[in-house]
């Protein structure tokens, strides 16, 4: 690894196999199918290694969905805000089930989606979110139809709903509590259904996650309202199975020790400047505490502070932890900054770069 240059994404087959174990168990225990949500991760390289722990993939748009059909394969669920006449027929085509944000939606593409599975993004006005930008329920959200009436009128286009409501949501106390409210308010519809997908955000692979008890009640949904119950994991999908490896160019001291590095927060790792986050940097052992700082000019370009056994020094290699999800799905150009690399770490220990990004790629996304 010490020959690679940095800065590149490792994906590690062993920690991403853990939470694919998990997955199986859910799968066994509950009978709920479980979809890649691509929004959060899409690097096709380790598909070969999820494909037979998951049962497709979701998406949020008409790549997505291609992406989803041609490398990934299963069932391929089709999701937007908004489709458009121009690509609708395309969606259709590379998807078995398509799901409309709004019933204007469903009926303006109802007959050019005859012959798929045909569902409605369902939104309770309950969810989990801390943050605003995130809350599928905020006030005045497009996402979604909520009215029960409004639902029952289309019932005869409809095969399933997808809800999504949950978002980094470690708590099953809180998702059953938003599953039996969910249940209340729109019980009648659920009857009618034949799937019903509960979305993305429930990390269930989370440390002591109560996964017996978490199945079933994934299992008496199900029977309670004869439907097939999905789940849309992203993060839980690969929670702690990725790093973002840099290296120190340069050190400092205003107030605080500094290390900048090779890589950048808005670049790289975007997530942690919109949720206003900091990455796991460091052993969190070692009595010299540092600032990780990105190269670019963006004063708040700041990965997180960390704790390292001895001094940083200019050529040091550190590792920037959860690195997977919503990472190299919003990677971009910014500053000119050079794009890490892609690496996948073997169960045997060895490391292979399996994508290379270079300046024609950033000329290339100009013009």
């Amino acid at each position: 690894m010490q020959n690679l240059r940095t800065p590149y994404y490792l994906i590690d087959k062993p920690a991403l196999q853990r939470n694919l174990d998990t997955i199986d168990y859910i799968r066994k225990h509950s009978g709920a199918k479980v979809l890649l949500a691509l929004k959060c991760f899409a690097t096709w390289s380790v598909f070969d290694q999820m494909r037979p722990h998951m049962d497709g993939t979701t998406s949020s748009s008409l790549y997505e969905v291609k992406l989803g059909y041609q490398k990934f394969g299963g069932e391929t669920h089709a999701y937007s805000v908004a489709f458009a006449d121009h690509e609708i027929d395309e969606v259709v085509a590379n998807c078995d089930k398509i799901i409309f944000n709004s019933i204007a939606q469903l009926k303006r593409f109802e007959a050019a989606a005859q012959g798929k599975s045909m569902g409605l993004r369902l939104n309770p006005g309950i969810s989990c979110a801390g943050f605003d930008l995130a809350d599928p329920a905020r006030a005045y959200s497009r996402l979604g139809e909520g009215d029960p009436d409004r639902i029952l009128s289309v019932m005869d286009q409809l095969d399933g709903v997808m809800i999504h409501n949950n978002c980094e949501n470690n708590d099953f106390a809180r998702f059953d509590d938003l599953l039996g409210q969910i249940e209340q308010t729109y019980g009648t519809i659920l009857k009618r259904l034949k799937w019903v997908s509960l979305g993305g955000g429930i990390s269930f692979t989370a440390q002591g996650y109560p996964l017996d008890a978490f199945c079933q009640r994934l299992r008496r949904f199900a029977q309670d309202y004869g439907v097939q119950v999905y789940l849309e994991p992203g993060e839980a999908a690969v929670r702690h199975s990725t790093t973002l490896e840099v290296s120190v160019l340069d050190v400092g001291f205003n107030g605080k020790h500094l290390a900048v590095v090779d890589s950048s927060t808005e670049a790289h790792m975007l997530d942690l400047l919109i949720y206003r986050e900091t990455a796991p940097v460091g052993d969190g052992k070692g009595e010299h505490e540092y600032m990780i700082c990105g190269k670019t000019c963006l004063a708040g370009d700041i990965f997180g502070e960390g704790r390292f056994s001895a001094p940083l020094k200019v050529g040091d290699r550190i590792s920037i932890g959860d690195a997977a999800g919503y990472t190299m799905v919003k990677k971009n150009w910014f500053n000119g900054v050079h794009m890490p690399s892609i690496a996948i770490k073997e169960a045997d220990g060895s490391v292979r770069v399996v994508r290379e990004f270079s300046f024609d790629d950033y000329v290339n996304s100009l013009s």
